[in-house]
């Protein structure tokens, strides 16, 4: 009888030093590889929504702009609109509720913490003539040394590096805080104390850089009254 050979014992191979040090080596960039990707989308994620909520932020307050000069309102013996080369007041109607009475509104631009912001400020509603008048001297003291109860009530929207305001009066852009068109002073001051609003309101804006939208932005207002109503 044949004798059986016995089965040769099995082999195993393993990996050699070298070959883990390469794979774990290489596991190692792909997982650095992996987290700088990540990371950067996050950042650009994180920039693009800090972009938005400039642009989101700059909008509604042009558009609050807006909607304060189209409910100006005219009361006997207060100025519905007054720029005194720091703040811009105004006299607003409510577009809601008509009755609840008038509010006087500022912007202004103010440093905060190192950096100009373009704020805006509103009293509550207003029914008598003595509250109004009171109103509208706190907002000019707002604009200049705010109250921290005053503070309370303004909105902060942009950062700001400085801002103009033109009237558009006898066909021409002009600074506010001249004469219209060629009044003696007591004509001026008598105009001044009328609740006069300009055909139009010109702003400009030179937002702080770094943001979003930077640079110089214009923006006009035109009375609804001019050209009848169109």
């Amino acid at each position: 009888m044949a004798r059986r050979r016995a089965a040769a014992p099995c082999q195993i191979h393993g990996f050699t030093l070298i070959e883990l040090l390469v794979a774990i080596s290489l596991m190692a960039l792909m997982a650095a590889l992996s987290w700088r990707g990540l990371d950067g989308m996050t950042r650009a994620q994180t920039q693009l929504r800090q972009h938005s909520d400039d642009v989101l932020a700059l909008q509604a307050g042009l558009a609050q702009w807006a909607a304060d000069l189209d409910a100006l309102a005219t009361q006997p013996q207060t100025p519905s609109l007054d720029w005194d080369g720091r703040a811009l007041r105004l006299l607003r109607r409510s577009p809601t509720t008509p009755g609840e009475g008038l509010r006087v509104v500022a912007w202004t631009q103010r440093n905060i913490d190192g950096a100009g912001q373009w704020l805006r400020w509103q009293s509550p509603p207003l029914l008598t003539q003595g509250d109004l008048q009171t109103a509208w001297q706190k907002a000019a003291l707002w604009a200049q040394n705010p109250s921290d109860a005053d503070r309370l009530r303004e909105v902060r929207l942009v950062p700001l590096t400085q801002w103009q305001i033109y009237y558009y009066r006898s066909n021409a852009w002009s600074n506010p805080l001249s004469s219209p068109g060629g009044e003696t002073a007591s004509q001026a001051a008598q105009m001044a104390n009328a609740p006069l609003i300009p055909d139009g309101v010109r702003l400009v804006l030179t937002l702080a850089p770094g943001q979003a939208i930077s640079g110089t932005l214009t923006r006009d207002w035109l009375s609804p009254t001019v050209g009848g109503g169109k």
